[in-house]
């Protein structure tokens, strides 16, 4: 009969190793977990605080335009902040004076109310900073305020020469009257004693971190009960055997976890050597396992990585960074680390560990959220000012067609009047470029193969390309399944591609355009081997009138961006001076806005 006469001390001791694993766990998942929460709290403070922030610069900026413009009309203060405060984020849009008393308001039933005696307003009318508070209405809404002093007549950037703004062009006879135009039905305040407020619905914001503090709650107790399931199993187990089957498969367990975790993870030993690593860290940092297991962290892991691990020990045992760490391939990849110092049970080094999430596509929303905004506010000031200038060009025209048509006889008036009226047909290609980016980009798609698409781009831009000494290869599929896309539109983002890759190569090269199939979709590449784009440059070229070129608009590529966002699709551009530039165009197989329940 077989006796196990340990069983009785190692139940005890599994019991206490279990409880001193948890121990040890518990804060560091707990600490882990509330360093997550608090950044993201932060970052959403910080995104609504900047949001603030540009609405008042922005507020101001059209205070001054309408000082500039007192002459031609009356400029009312109270007009421009019901306008502006009809943004659906925007709860409410006022300014005071330095007593508190609601001098405008985007509700003129409030002019004359209190708002913010709780404040030193002195104070904050005196300086220039903006802060912030949270607001509970009466209707219980919880707002976010944000507020400073009211400069309306202070312009924050360099004016062109010759030019001022707002009282040092008018004087303080013109200020006065600004300010009388303004408050016609109280007293006046002092320009220099006014507060501005912007409150902003906080509901979106509050949701998405509501959905990351249980996301990040969820998978604390996920680690947790893995844990206490792992050395339950431990304890429930008897003798030498079952105990050696289960450590087994608590060892797969943990490397099937380590291997899916969807964050990098480095473990360095003692000595500051790589011991293990995660498909997700080889994939981040572009290295193999094996390049990387057994190498010194100087040597396997960028710089700034292998720096942030040399600061860990028993005097900083845990660290949070956000770095940019360079990869094999030449990208800068920023990164948020989460790095621990472990100690053994007597209190030697253990190691360390290194927990690694990718903040690229964090980083491609923030600035995809910020040219959207850009951009609409572009577009809604250029639809206004295109079409007040389309006007006067037609007029221009026909008055340069007839003195061409009334001086037959004289060859020098006849030139004069031609370049009129081609200039007069350029500017009004510019208009036309800038109406149909301030315009919603509507697109007719069908589905088409994307061979004869861009060969027909192609064939349009061969005789330039060869006169230009660029070689031209096109590298496309024989067949594959039809793409959802406007032809015409289609065609004049390929030809915009084109034609800006060949004015890259002015002493020749070579222009690759090719097509692949990737997830959900086709990826068209148009590369060139040209000057490329400055990396201050490169975060710009989908704004509008940016243009490195002296003769461009600075439109083509924010349209085709317009476009290709209308097809659901995607533009990445990757380049580097002297280096080329490579666009990418992604075009889904099922068109923008359908279900794609069927293909039949």
């Amino acid at each position: 009969m077989h006796t196990d006469p340990d069983t009785s001390t190692v139940a005890p001791s599994r019991l206490w190793a279990a409880g001193g694993f948890l121990l040890i766990l518990l804060p560091t998942v707990v600490l882990m977990t509330w360093l997550d929460i608090g950044r993201q709290k932060d970052q959403s403070i910080q995104l609504l605080l900047e949001k603030g922030a540009a609405l008042i610069r922005s507020f101001e900026a059209g205070t001054r335009t309408g000082m500039a413009h007192m002459a031609s009309g009356v400029f009312r203060l109270q007009r421009l902040l019901a306008e502006t405060a009809q943004q659906e984020d925007i709860v409410y849009l006022l300014v005071t004076d330095d007593q508190g008393r609601i001098v405008a308001h985007n509700d003129p039933d409030r002019v004359g109310a209190r708002h913010g005696e709780e404040l030193d307003l002195a104070a904050v009318a005196a300086g220039g900073a903006e802060a912030w508070r949270m607001v509970d209405t009466t209707n219980g809404r919880r707002v976010f305020e944000v507020y400073r002093k009211f400069m309306p007549g202070i312009a924050t950037g360099p004016l062109p020469p010759g030019r001022h703004s707002g009282p040092m062009r008018h004087g303080p006879q013109m200020m006065r009257r600004w300010l009388e135009q303004n408050w016609p039905h109280v007293e006046p305040p002092s320009a220099e004693r006014l507060v501005i407020f912007v409150g902003l619905d906080t509901s979106a914001v509050e949701a998405v971190r509501a959905a990351n503090t249980r996301h990040a709650a969820g998978m604390a107790v996920i680690l947790l009960v893995a844990a206490a399931a792992g050395f339950a199993g431990l304890v429930r187990l008897q003798g030498y055997r079952v105990t050696r089957t289960s450590l087994r498969r608590i060892r797969a367990f943990s490397d099937r976890l380590v291997e899916s975790l969807p964050v990098g993870l480095v473990a360095l030993d003692p000595d500051g050597v790589v011991a293990a690593v995660n498909p997700a860290a080889c994939d981040l940092l572009k290295q193999t396992a094996p390049h990387l297991v057994g190498q010194s962290a100087a040597r396997a892991l960028p710089t700034p990585l292998a720096a942030l691990a040399d600061r860990l020990g028993p005097q900083q045992a845990r660290l949070e960074a956000e770095l940019s760490c360079p990869t094999e391939d030449g990208r800068d990849l920023p990164l948020v680390v989460n790095a621990a110092w472990i100690a053994d049970a007597e209190g030697a080094d253990a190691g360390k560990i290194l927990l690694l999430k990718d903040l690229s596509e964090v980083r491609a929303l923030e600035a995809a959220v910020k040219r959207s905004e850009r951009l609409a506010a572009i577009g809604s000031l250029a639809g206004g000012v295109a079409h007040e200038i389309r006007n006067p060009l037609s007029s221009l025209k026909g008055f340069a067609t007839y003195f061409k048509q009334r001086s037959p006889g004289r060859p020098e008036d006849q030139k004069i009047a031609t370049i009129m009226i081609g200039e007069v047909d350029r500017l009004d290609r510019v208009v036309g470029q800038l109406l149909e980016l301030s315009r919603p980009v509507t697109v007719s798609p069908k589905p088409l193969p994307v061979r004869s698409v861009i060969e027909g781009a192609v064939a349009v831009v061969r005789p330039r390309a060869v006169e230009a000494g660029v070689q031209l290869e096109v590298n496309l599929p024989d067949d594959g399944a039809p793409v959802p896309m406007d032809p015409e539109r289609m065609h004049q983002v390929l030809l915009n591609l084109l034609i800006n890759a060949i004015e890259a190569m002015r002493g020749g090269g070579k222009l690759q355009v090719s097509a692949k199939t990737v997830e959900n979709g086709i990826e068209i590449r148009v590369a060139d081997t040209g000057r490329g784009i400055a990396a201050e440059d490169l975060g710009h070229v989908f704004d509008p009138y940016f243009t490195t070129k002296s003769t461009g608009t600075g439109l083509g590529l924010a349209i085709v961006h317009n476009i290709i966002e209308a097809h659901g699709g995607t533009v990445a551009i990757d380049s580097r001076p002297g280096g080329g530039t490579t666009v990418r165009l992604r075009l889904p197989f099922s068109p923008a806005g359908s279900d794609d329940d069927s293909h039949a």
